[in-house]
């Protein structure tokens, strides 16, 4: 009966989250110092939401980590994207792709920010995964820098098991049509992959996180993609412990606006 119900729950479906909801935002933030010209981003895929306490101990007393203007998360349901927004006196746009059908949650993607958004999307990536059928989906906000607006994306691509590398391209192509409007643009997650995100810098991004150190189990998984923006020098980029809060180790990036085209 046991592995009946393990085999029950492994083949069922995702339910999945067509259109442009559900959404979810909010914002009690307290913005950061005028005039500066750095922004520190971190990605964080906090496992099934299931350790969000311990990932919000990890964002406020690891010194790479501490005071990360731009945060983009993964793997989150609404209550966890509000807990670490909340904690962090930060603003924050929600949606979610699917109800996982592993622990019967939301699952899906937030932008969380020290700065206003002005605007905000959900893409719906291409391509659902092979086995779960479940549907992956980036969330695009337009966050107000001083006088630059920067257009940042929390990605999560599918899984190595769930569609293939030209599948996951075409997924992260999606993202990429949608920014190429902006004059700055940070692209941030879980691609599933070590080579994907070549892609991007194929269309004129650069990737800093190229060679990092793994970020689950034995690959480098997690990523910073930049268009209009650069590290703000040597070693402003690198992965941190989760220390228990996740299967993912957050990455974090200092950049630079500084010769960003401002409208």
């Amino acid at each position: 009966m046991l592995v009946a119900g393990a085999l029950g729950t492994a083949c069922a479906t995702a339910l999945n989250y067509g259109g442009a909801g559900p959404r979810y935002a909010g914002a009690d933030l307290v913005a950061p110092a005028a005039g500066s010209d750095t922004i520190r981003v971190v990605t964080f895929n906090v496992k099934y939401s299931e350790r969000v306490q311990e990932a919000i101990t990890r964002l406020r007393t690891d010194t790479a980590l501490r005071g990360a203007d731009v945060l983009l998360l993964q793997e989150m349901d609404e209550s966890g994207v509000r807990a670490v927004a909340d904690s962090l006196r930060m603003s924050w746009v929600y949606y979610p792709a699917s109800r996982h059908p592993g622990t019967g949650r939301d699952f899906g993607n937030a932008v969380v920010a020290r700065w206003p958004i002005a605007a905000d999307r959900k893409i719906v990536l291409p391509h659902l995964a092979r086995w779960r059928r479940s549907q992956r989906a980036a969330v695009g906000a337009t966050v107000l820098v001083g006088d630059l607006p920067v257009r940042v994306y929390s990605v999560h691509l599918a899984t190595m098991i769930g569609n293939g590398p030209t599948k996951r391209r075409e997924q992260l192509a999606a993202v990429l049509d949608d920014a190429a409007s902006y004059p700055a643009v940070v692209i941030a997650g879980d691609f599933n992959s070590e080579t994907v995100p070549d892609y991007a810098a194929e269309r004129g991004y650069v990737w800093p996180s190229r060679g990092l150190p793994h970020t689950n189990a034995w690959w480098t998984f997690d990523h910073v993609l930049l268009r209009g923006l650069t590290l703000a020098g040597d070693g402003a980029i690198g992965v941190s412990d989760p220390a228990g809060a996740s299967d993912h180790k957050p990455v974090w990036a200092v950049v630079t606006a500084k010769d960003a085209s401002r409208p």
